[in-house]
Parts: C-alpha cells; sequence; structure tokens
C-alpha cells in the first residue's frame, strides 16, 4: 500500500468520524434532476462485498500481463510486414489501425500498472511495486510519483479543495482564465456579461478537447494542471511529478521519486538507441503513434470517470469519503473496456470505494455495492465520444460557494446551463 493511499478497512472503523455531515436539503444536478446527499456509510460499503473479492492472485494477474504483451508483440510483427503493401495509401491506413490497436493494449499496460499502485495486483508490496515500476516505466510514466498523487486523488475525491484529477473551475477561476477580473462580474446584474464572456462556441469547444486529448497527460505530469491552484507560493517549475523536492511529496519521498525518474529515463535512452539502430521513422511508428493513444485513451477515461451532469463535488464538512468515492460514473466500452481496458471504464465506481479490490472481482463488487447506495450508483451508457463531447458542453465549472456543488455552462444546457434564464 503506497503511503498516500488510503486504508478502506481502516475507513471502515472510523466510519462514525467520517459520517457527521448527513443532511436533509434536496439539491438539483445539472440535469435539472432531485438530489439527495448519500447517508451510507463506508462500514456498509465494506460489509456488502463478498470476501473472496478482496483476495489477489499472483498467477492471475500475471497471466494478463502475459497476455497483453503476447498482444504487443503479435501487433509488432504484424506491423513488420506493412512495407509488403505496394499502395502508400494501403500502407498509411495498415499503420493508421496499427497504431490505434496498439494505443489500446498499451492502455491496457497501464491499467495493470495502475493495479499495482493501489496494491491490487499482487498481494506482495515488493511485487507490486516492482511490476508497476516496469510496467509504467514501459510507457514513460513515473511509477512511484503518479502512485502518490494518485493515493491522494483516491483520498479526496470530489472534494474541491484537495482532489488531483479533473478539479472543475469555479465561477471566478473561470472568469480569471478568460483574462478579465472576477470582481467586475460579482454582481447579479452583471450576470449576462459574464454568460457572454465564458459561452462556447461548438468549435471552441472541440479545440478545447482536441488540446485535452493530445496534451492533457504530459501536462498534468509536468504541471499538475488538472488539479487546481493549491500551491501559489511554490515556483511553477517544482510542481511537477518529476521533481523529488515538488509540494506534491513528502520528503520521505524523495528517492521514490528519483527512482520514478531512472525508470523513465531507462526507456528513453532504450528508444534513442533503438532509433539509432533502426531509424527514428521506426520508432515514432512503432511506439511514438501509439503512446499518443494511450495517452488519449487515459485521459479520455480519466474524464469521464469524473467529470458529468449527474456528479456533484464538495466543499467543507458536506465532504466524507463515501460521498467523494459516489462522485465517479461507471460506463460501458463494451468489448474493448471489459477486455482491453480490463474494466477500468465499466467499474470504477466499485474501484474508488476499494481500490485494492483486483480489476478481475469489478463486477461483483459492483453488484455488491449497488446493493448499499442505490439510487447514488451513477452508470451512463451513453456512446463513449458522444459522453466527452457532452460532458464538454455541460460542464465547464461550478459555482464559488456552496458546500454541494453541481456543474454549470454558458451553453444553455440543462438546468445548470444559465444562459435563457439570463437572457
Amino acid at each position: 500500500m503506497s503511503d498516500n493511499q488510503l486504508d478502506e478497512r481502516d475507513i471502515a472503523h472510523r466510519d462514525v468520524d467520517i459520517t457527521e455531515a448527513k443532511s436533509e436539503e434536496v439539491y438539483r444536478d445539472t440535469y435539472g434532476r432531485e438530489w439527495t446527499p448519500p447517508t451510507f456509510t463506508m462500514k456498509e460499503i465494506y460489509e456488502a462485498i463478498p470476501a473472496h473479492c478482496f483476495e489477489r492472485s499472483n498467477l492471475h494477474s500475471y497471466m494478463f500481463v502475459a497476455r497483453d504483451f503476447f498482444y504487443i508483440i503479435c501487433l509488432g510483427l504484424a506491423a513488420s510486414q506493412i512495407y509488403r503493401l505496394e499502395s502508400a495509401a494501403l500502407r498509411f491506413l495498415a499503420w493508421t489501425v496499427y497504431s490505434i490497436l496498439q494505443g489500446m493494449v498499451g492502455t491496457g499496460i497501464w491499467v495493470l500498472a495502475h493495479e499495482c499502485g493501489h496494491q491490487a495486483f499482487s498481494p506482495s508490496k515488493t511485487i507490486n511495486d516492482a511490476t508497476g515500476w516496469v510496467l509504467h516505466s514501459f510507457l514513460l510514466v513515473p511509477y512511484f510519483s503518479w502512485k502518490f498523487s494518485h493515493g491522494t486523488h483516491h483520498k479526496n475525491t470530489g472534494n474541491l479543495d484537495r482532489d488531483m484529477v479533473f478539479v472543475p473551475k469555479s465561477k471566478s477561476e473561470k472568469i480569471a482564465n478568460k483574462g478579465a477580473n472576477p470582481a467586475e462580474f460579482a454582481e447579479e446584474h452583471n450576470e449576462n456579461g459574464f454568460l457572454h464572456l465564458v459561452e462556447e462556441t461548438p468549435l471552441a469547444t472541440f479545440s478545447n478537447v482536441l488540446v485535452q486529448q493530445l496534451f492533457g497527460w504530459p501536462m498534468y505530469l509536468f504541471t499538475d494542471v488538472t488539479a487546481g491552484p493549491k500551491y501559489p507560493d511554490v515556483p511553477k517549475h517544482k510542481i511537477n511529478h518529476f521533481h523529488p523536492d515538488s509540494p506534491l511529496y513528502r520528503p520521505e519521498q524523495f528517492w521514490a521519486i528519483v527512482a520514478s525518474d531512472i525508470g523513465v529515463g531507462l526507456t528513453l535512452t532504450a528508444l534513442y538507441f533503438a532509433a539509432q539502430t533502426f531509424g527514428w521513422a521506426n520508432v515514432a511508428l512503432y511506439y511514438g503513434v501509439p503512446y499518443l493513444w494511450v495517452n488519449h485513451w487515459l485521459v479520455m477515461i480519466t474524464f469521464l470517470q469524473h467529470t458529468d451532469p449527474s456528479l456533484p463535488h464538495y466543499r467543507g464538512k458536506a465532504w466524507n469519503f463515501a460521498r467523494g468515492a459516489a462522485a465517479t460514473i461507471d460506463r460501458d466500452f463494451g468489448f474493448i473496456g471489459r477486455h482491453i481496458f480490463h474494466g477500468i471504464i465499466e467499474y470504477h465506481v466499485a474501484h474508488h470505494y476499494i481500490s485494492r479490490i483486483p480489476f478481475y472481482h469489478g463486477e461483483e463488487a459492483t453488484n455488491a455495492i449497488r446493493k448499499v447506495i442505490g439510487e447514488h450508483y451513477m452508470r451512463d451508457d451513453t456512446n463513449f465520444f458522444l459522453a466527452l463531447w457532452r460532458s464538454a458542453r455541460m460542464c465547464q465549472w461550478v459555482a464559488d460557494k456552496g458546500e454541494i456543488v453541481f456543474f454549470q455552462n454558458a451553453n444553455g444546457l440543462g438546468a445548470g446551463g444559465k444562459k435563457a434564464k439570463a437572457q
């Protein structure tokens, strides 16, 4: 278990402490549907899940690693024959198909390393960390650095003050990002001016989504971009996942961050020598383009797990761990999601409640906790890409005040779209 990882067994024992903030107030989500804050407890969640769901098997887990690398090798061998195609158009199409498929398999490898970071891969911490370090380094991910910051995210999911992943911008932050002074739009009579300032055309939304999908992951690693402004007095160059003295980490984690950097450095070195031997074009085709697809899937999956018109966010005493874990959503990506991505899309809510449950028990654990959380279990089977567009258009900021808030937008979409009310 990582130093920053929350032990859900401890949560269950401290259940009274984390469930003090109960409310009978009724809210409305961005769709306009009535919503009441959850009151179930982690103890109820923990007791609902069958004991065998917590069991982790080295053999079972490594079988998935072997399977995924078998896929990678087979795809690489197939790609090595693309040059035999006489048509340039067919070669381009073949490389495109290869990169997409290899990127999907690489995302599956990423998910297995993610399992290691949560100690869900093996009963052994040493095996988890050694395997996770190798797998994540292979994908240019700093394993321990990500593990620590991701553990912080799991401890604070849905908390506007402490979460680390896709934290919504507040209204004033949205204004500031547009280069305006939030104080100028503080008065109610200037609501129309605010809406005109932040309203997005579909083309602008598309551009923002494209930038997010292409650069979101490296920007997160290098600038902690989706975590919100939490370190105003720290030089920006230190707020990244590669700096051992970053405020993201505790002093005793220094050498683990160094080990993460070494892992990424070894992969970059291997890629350099591969380029010297086989050429940069081949390295780009076999590794570089699929790597970009991995980044795309990772950002898209994470964004849609935590960004939806049905999801609340919390401030202050309104937040607790059980409520935060419910502020995530399961989706469906068919065969690819369940087989290639190891169910990270379909069973993410259960993962947020007890993250050391291995993914191959995710479906059973999900069915168990649904009996406890009832209407607060969030699932949406909308086409994955349509859901990305919908969330980008509807989920643009939250109110500056309020302990429980939902997304709003200036595009007139949903009950949280204020444009129609202000006209």
